[in-house]
């Protein structure tokens, strides 16, 4: 189906979902990332058609090879005939913002084929290893219709965690000789996995990060009476990426099983409804409308006239009386 630059939600979301567009996918995607107007209807158009796809978050420090793991993994899942889509988180370019497109530049080898879609997302400063716009491209391509979407975490450290509240399942990569196995163990980062894996496992090294993980994940909390496997794998030559797939697998059916899928799933649409809420909240509290107000209090806390607690009260009063100006054309609006 064709369409123009002038398409309404619905038609691009027939393109992209009904008739399988590429450019309508690619279309959407880009208005979620630039929160467009017209965001809140095609999230409405979407919303019955999501909830079918598996959804597997790839994270773990630079160097340690998530992106040809996620190209690896691409190949088997194809192999297995299911269709893929790749969010690929990468970090922002200073000057315009956009993404630097190196997590995609490594996944050519997929490039034409028609049953695997990748993107690249800007980071754009967002904490936490994702992008703000991660969510709500996860479910284009879910009501899109692909089986498995991978979702590529710029590099992290110990604290940024969000991509195990988006996945179902979250696999943790670290290779030897990027740091001190004991410490990798005791790293927050860790603490999310589902499946531990020890890429580059050619390497020096890789023996004692196999040993130190597989002690550590004997005290994993994370999921229940589900405790991480570890795998050895060496990416470049897909080497024990089948035994990966395998992982992935038995915790799909360990999360269906005793009802942990729900659970997670429940817990993902609350955290989105939080982000969303929050960003009206400040959209309205930063509505030019609304400046004046602000700035007065702020003055006040500042001379010591007013505490800010105080301040937060008299600011979100009127919010929560249902007096706030409405939100200019575009801008997230809660439900009265």
């Amino acid at each position: 189906m064709a369409f123009s630059t002038t398409a309404t939600a619905a038609e691009l979301v027939r393109a992209a979902v009904d008739d399988g567009s590429p450019r309508a996918l690619a279309r959407l995607i880009s208005m979620v990332e630039d929160a467009s107007p017209l965001l809140r209807e095609i999230s409405r158009l979407l919303a019955p058609r999501t909830g079918r796809a598996e959804v597997i978050g790839i994270t773990g420090a630079p160097g340690v090879g998530k992106s040809t793991t996620t190209s690896a993994l691409v190949a088997a899942f194809r192999a297995a005939g299911r269709r893929v889509g790749v969010l690929a988180v990468d970090p922002s370019s200073p000057f315009t913002g956009g993404a630097l497109l190196g997590d995609r530049v490594r996944m050519t080898a997929h490039a034409t084929d028609p049953d695997v879609y990748i993107r690249s997302l800007a980071s754009r400063g967002h904490l936490g290893g994702l992008s703000a716009a991660t969510p709500q491209a996860l479910r284009v391509l879910d009501a899109a219709g692909f089986d498995v979407v991978l979702i590529e975490t710029v590099g992290v450290g110990q604290a940024e965690v969000d991509i195990a509240g988006l996945a179902d399942t979250t696999l943790v990569l670290l290779a030897p000789g990027l740091g001190d196995g004991i410490q990798a163990a005791k790293a927050g980062i860790l603490e999310i996995a589902d499946v531990l894996v020890v890429n580059k496992a050619d390497r020096p090294g890789a023996d004692e990060t196999y040993r130190d993980l597989v002690a550590g994940a004997r005290n994993s909390t994370r999921g229940g009476d589900w405790r991480p496997p570890v795998i050895r794998t060496v990416a470049t030559d897909t080497s024990g990426v089948d035994k990966l797939v395998e992982a992935i697998a038995e915790h799909r059916a360990w999360l269906v099983a005793s009802g942990e899928l729900t659970r997670r799933r429940v817990r993902r649409a609350a955290d989105e409804i939080e982000r969303l809420a929050l960003a009206a909240l400040r959209a309205r509290v930063g509505d030019p409308r609304r400046g004046p107000v602000l700035d007065d209090l702020a003055a006040r806390v500042a001379a010591g006239r007013l505490d800010p607690w105080a301040a937060a009260d008299e600011l979100v009063a009127p919010l929560a009386a249902g007096g706030a100006p409405r939100p200019a054309p575009g801008e997230p609006e809660l439900a009265r």
